[in-house]
């Protein structure tokens, strides 16, 4: 068996309680065992899955980072989102049984294949899979709408501060520091995403260092007044 098909066990997973159902008995997690087919490496740069590819599979990220992103009709590519480990990505492919967007590792990772009719079939005996699966479901509804809300109402600096913010606290959940972030993306990506010019993104981040709120150095990022920041997206919301 070659390390693509690497057996793994959700069992013995260091993400496990992030992307699989806490409190399940001794059978239903061997059942949930059963989920995964393989192990696949991707390296930096390289796509797990294209628009308009048909959809067989979820992918748990074990390690790594990615974004997923269209190209518009003028050929652009604009950045849909972003997933760490822990998060399950492939969601976009279930209402028309096809991928509705480019997911590329923005650098070296790795991704369980959990195959869709498997995930179906375990869900109708372990209820708490099926529940699992509807929760994550209804985070990344709930992630979209945040984005929509974001987007339609907020200035520039609002929207980056909101994003740094998202980012710190889905690192914690991974637990990783609270204050200390590597971006694994370029500011034309944090662009693309936010809707924001290059030079915006680069203007807000620069406010923000002025300010005192946070410390950057190339792609290292220390938040040092996540208060300051949580202001700044309140004020908005207040308004």
């Amino acid at each position: 068996m070659n390390n693509e098909t690497i057996k793994v066990a959700c069992s013995n997973c260091n993400v496990r309680e992030l992307c699989m159902p806490i409190g399940l008995t001794i059978e239903e997690l061997s059942r949930v065992d059963e989920l995964v087919a393989m192990r696949r490496p991707v390296k930096r740069g390289a796509t797990l899955f294209r628009n308009g590819e048909k959809f067989t599979s979820l992918f748990a990220i074990r390690t790594g980072f990615f974004k997923t992103c269209v190209t518009t009709e003028d050929g652009r590519d604009q950045v849909t989102g972003f997933q760490m480990a822990g998060e399950i990505i492939g969601l976009d492919g279930i209402v028309n049984d096809q991928h509705t967007c480019d997911a590329i590792a923005l650098e070296d990772a790795e991704v369980c294949v959990l195959p869709f009719d498997r995930i179906e079939e375990i869900s109708r005996e372990v209820n708490a899979l099926q529940h699992h699966v509807h929760k994550i479901m209804s985070r990344e509804i709930v992630r979209e709408h945040g984005v929509m809300l974001l987007l339609g109402s907020m200035r520039a600096e609002e929207r980056l501060a909101a994003f740094l913010l998202n980012l710190v606290q889905r690192m914690q959940a991974r637990g990783f520091s609270k204050s200390e972030l590597v971006l694994r993306m370029t500011r034309e990506e944090i662009g693309s995403y936010l809707g924001m010019k290059l030079e915006t993104v680069s203007r807000a981040f620069s406010k923000f260092s002025e300010d005192g709120m946070v410390e950057v150095k190339q792609r290292h990022v220390h938040i040092k007044d996540a208060e300051g920041l949580k202001r700044i997206v309140n004020s908005q919301l207040c308004h």
